[in-house]
């Protein structure tokens, strides 16, 4: 009511005169007509804005729910205020408009993947657009990429599916490899028990080489005298057996008649055949 108008500190004050913009007005106190004269201000500082979640179709029509949040600022005063009914809302449907396109040339998994690579497209494909209404989009941010529910029930029974099956594979390879691991041990074992069995084979036909090689040289340098004996023996030990039956060489034959110890020993002894006394002649 007294024609005095403080703009605020990162302000900008828009005079005009009846209705018409005239000029541009920095921060600070000026003055002006009252009923003929008004000063707009806008806010020049950088705003957040969110924007609710809102369908987004992929390009394997799956159904996505995005939430998206930016900063911008106003570059324009003017055309901030005067071009345009509703400035941030038109700039608003912009930001929705491009990154429905962005998203729609991406598969789902790739569009859950990539929030990164999508909000730099976005800040590409409207980093001059938005000129038009007086504003600058410093950044923009997808808060969340949300499937449908039938949608996430179905990813999660996928996300099942797979786990069971590299379980049911892991599982698999660690059966096989303890049949590997058995089987070797078994193996070895075997190897290892036939070895022993060989070293020990080897061991006795070895013993049993030097002990027919040490009889033979024996028997090389005996005398008729060692044999003799030994035949005595033999006899002895044949004298002490129950055996009835004897087989002897028939170069020895005479010989039996030279132990007269044999008879006594088989028990029925050898008897003399009684020759007949021949008769008297009448």
């Amino acid at each position: 009511m007294f024609g005095i108008r403080i703009v605020r500190q990162n302000n900008e004050g828009l005079v005009e005169t009846l209705g018409k913009y005239k000029r541009s007005v920095a921060p600070g106190m000026h003055f002006y007509l009252p009923g003929f004269q008004k000063i707009r201000t806008v806010g020049l500082a950088m705003t957040p804005l969110a924007l609710p979640n809102y369908s987004v179709i992929t390009k394997d029509n799956a159904d996505v729910s995005a939430s998206l949040t930016l900063n911008y600022h106003v570059t324009n005063s003017v055309k901030f205020q005067y071009e345009n009914t509703d400035s941030v809302e038109s700039m608003a449907q912009l930001v929705r408009g491009h990154l429905r396109d962005i998203i729609g040339r991406m598969d789902l998994n790739q569009a859950l993947g990539s929030t990164a690579k999508i909000n730099q497209e976005l800040a590409t494909a409207i980093g001059d657009l938005t000129d038009t209404y007086g504003i600058n989009v410093d950044r923009t941010n997808i808060d969340e990429l949300t499937p449908s529910t039938a949608i996430q029930s179905a990813m999660d029974k996928q996300l099942t599916a797979d786990r069971e099956r590299v379980a049911a594979i892991a599982k698999a390879e660690g059966e096989a490899k303890s049949i590997e691991l058995t089987t070797k041990a078994k193996n070895d074992a075997l190897m290892a028990t036939a070895t022993a069995q060989a070293m020990a084979t080897k061991t006795r036909a070895d013993a049993e080489k030097y002990r027919i090689d040490t009889v033979n040289s024996s028997l090389e340098t005996a005398t008729p005298e060692f044999f003799e004996n030994q035949s005595i023996s033999a006899f002895s030990d044949l004298a002490n057996s129950p055996a009835n039956v004897v087989v002897v060489p028939t170069d020895h034959i005479s010989d039996l008649g030279q132990i007269p110890a044999i008879g006594a020993a088989l028990r029925t002894g050898l008897k003399t055949p009684e020759v007949p006394l021949p008769k008297p002649k009448k």
